[in-house]
């Protein structure tokens, strides 16, 4: 149904009013920093500082030309001091805890992505110029710089957050910034609850984990891959020493002994980069129990296999790949990258080897993040990795905008129950026995 003249004239109205509001803000922001006495700012505490630009605030947006009710003069005094101090019109997306990815594709187009599902939203910018200070001045925080000559930053905030900014040469049409949170941190019950995953597929992973079985986590982007890494460190027994490593450090382990290592970008003259290669390499030298690496995306991934296969059993990492058998493909390429002459089936074997099983994460139709498989790798057939699927996710079709399925057990019994009783964890037969799980998402 077409929209009717009048709400188009009404929609055409706020979006006029929220351009003439930035750029007033804009305007008394520039007219603050030309007032105050920089000299002083270093002596004068948080607070003092805060009561000052509200009074400057205050006053100039009094003195005006712009009619505003006393409501938005109060939001304008909030928002040039959310420019002075935090992240201008993004600031109140970062404190609002429903808000997982904050996406700017110009100073008009602001969008966040809210329990799966992206929203448009009526934050806007004055201009490519207002967008550019604000991503300048979070590079800056970060000690990275963003110009011309390196039109890219990609970094951690001091909350956890990533942040990924690119700007012209290389955006056509302006800067464009990404914020990826992780304000809600999530539990195993959490994701019992919400569907993700049911408690028997938990049960079973949870004996995994503690027995010391190497494992990778696979999925598209935003399937929760990270999120679910750290639910999984949860089942690690607590006397067990641990080392990360990322290249952004995004893993928040549910444990206490963590050393956690991040990769280094160059510097402006191209030197001094840190890869996580070099990081896996040193990590064996630092006595782990279990290495695990944010995400494998290179040629650490033969160290990492390495590691799996040399007394660090249980492991873990995650990898962007849409299939299970295509995420083990990739662990082949990557394995190549590292610049050893080895037949396929040689690393095939050594795969096999060092992996025992794989999770399959996907994000479906309405933002829904499932576990779609859970897979024993064997080593045997089917060739080339004897892949067997223990529980999978099975789609049964769309419903108001959301995709809906249940979960099954396939009847497949895996080879490491056995490794499982040698560390002392039994898990009873009929857990795995062909049949529906109880969780199913009709019912939700």
């Amino acid at each position: 149904m077409p929209a009717s003249p009048k709400w188009l004239k009404e929609q055409a109205q706020l979006e006029t009013f929220a351009l003439r509001f930035q750029k007033l803000k804009a305007e008394v922001h520039r007219r603050i920093v030309e007032a105050i006495d920089l000299n002083k700012l270093s002596r004068w505490n948080q607070d003092r500082l805060r009561r000052e630009i509200r009074g400057l605030a205050e006053s100039m947006s009094s003195s005006s030309t712009e009619l505003l009710s006393e409501i938005d003069r109060e939001r304008l005094v909030q928002e040039i001091i959310d420019e002075v101090f935090g992240m201008g019109p993004l600031e109140a997306l970062m404190h609002d805890p429903t808000v997982s990815d904050i996406l700017v594709n110009g100073p008009h187009q602001v969008f966040v992505e809210r329990r799966g599902r992206l929203e448009d939203t009526e934050v806007v910018f004055a201009d490519n110029a207002h967008l550019m200070m604000i991503i300048q001045r979070i590079a800056a925080r970060l000690g990275r710089r963003i110009d011309e000559s390196s039109p890219m930053v990609d970094a951690r905030l001091p909350d956890g957050s990533r942040v990924n900014a690119i700007i012209p040469p290389l955006s056509l049409d302006g800067p464009v910034l990404s914020i990826r949170r992780f304000a809600e941190r999530l539990t195993a019950e959490d994701l019992v609850t919400n569907g993700t995953v049911p408690p028997e597929i938990l049960q079973v992973l949870e004996a995994c984990v503690a027995s010391r079985l190497s494992l990778i986590v696979s999925g598209g982007t935003g399937s929760g891959k990270t999120t679910f890494l750290n639910i999984l460190s949860r089942f690690i027994p607590l006397e067990e020493r641990l080392v990360t490593i990322e290249d952004s450090a995004e893993l928040m382990l549910q444990r206490k002994h963590v050393v956690r290592l991040e990769t280094r970008p160059p510097n402006v003259e191209g030197a001094g980069e840190v890869r996580q290669r070099e990081l896996v390499r040193n990590a064996l030298r630092m006595r782990p129990d279990r290495i695990i690496v944010g995400e494998v995306r290179g040629a650490e991934a033969l160290d990492v296999l390495q590691a799996m296969n040399t007394g660090h059993e249980g492991s873990m990492t995650t990898i962007h790949a849409n299939d299970t058998l295509d995420a083990l493909h990739r662990m082949e390429m990557m394995v190549m990258l590292a610049g050893f002459e080895m037949p396929v089936p040689i690393i095939r074997q050594y795969v096999a080897g060092a992996v025992r099983l794989l999770v399959q994460l996907s994000r479906l139709k309405g933002g829904r993040r499932r576990i779609m498989r859970v897979t024993e790798i064997t080593g045997g057939e089917p060739a080339p990795y004897g892949l067997r699927d223990i529980f999978i996710f099975r789609q049964t079709g769309v419903k108001d905008g959301r995709a809906q399925g249940h979960f099954e057990a396939t009847g497949h019994e895996p080879a490491f129950l056995a490794h499982l009783k040698s560390s002392g964890i039994e898990l009873p037969k009929s857990l795995f026995a062909q049949r529906v799980l109880s969780w199913q998402e009709e019912s939700q």
